[in-house]
């Protein structure tokens, strides 16, 4: 068995049961940083359930800052999840849409926020019960 790395300070290790190289662990890496966090998993849920306008998203994802929602939609957009699309009406109307790789990693994000969301209490009492033992 190896270990991947998986965070730049080093703290972080995954046990992967077949062995990947450096390359595969990187790539790991770079993915869930992208769609791991809050932001993207709150917005890519949203654009789920069809396209959205940015203050439709935004009023939508609630909490979301105008520069967060444009830095998340950005990456997003980058990666290929998110298409753009820009209507010459005045004044401009501007259309956020999954792609088909959106469609596909609404599935495990989709999962994930329904496991979060069933789990909660679990995950807090746990907590509670580890504070309270390494006080």
């Amino acid at each position: 068995m190896r270990y991947c790395q998986l965070d730049a300070q080093g703290g972080t290790f995954l046990l992967l049961r077949n062995p990947l190289n450096t390359e595969d662990c990187r790539a790991v890496s770079e993915i869930l940083q992208r769609v791991g966090d809050k932001w993207t998993v709150l917005v890519v849920g949203k654009l789920g359930q069809g396209p959205l306008r940015f203050n439709e998203l935004r009023a939508a994802v609630g909490g979301i800052s105008q520069k967060m929602l444009t830095t998340t939609l950005r990456g997003l957009e980058r990666d290929g999840f998110v298409t753009r699309t820009v209507f010459p009406t005045i004044p401009p109307r501007v259309d956020y849409e999954l792609t088909e790789l959106g469609h596909e990693l609404l599935i495990p994000v989709s999962a994930l926020g329904e496991w979060a969301r069933i789990n909660t209490t679990r995950v807090r009492a746990a907590r509670e019960k580890f504070d309270a033992t390494h006080a």
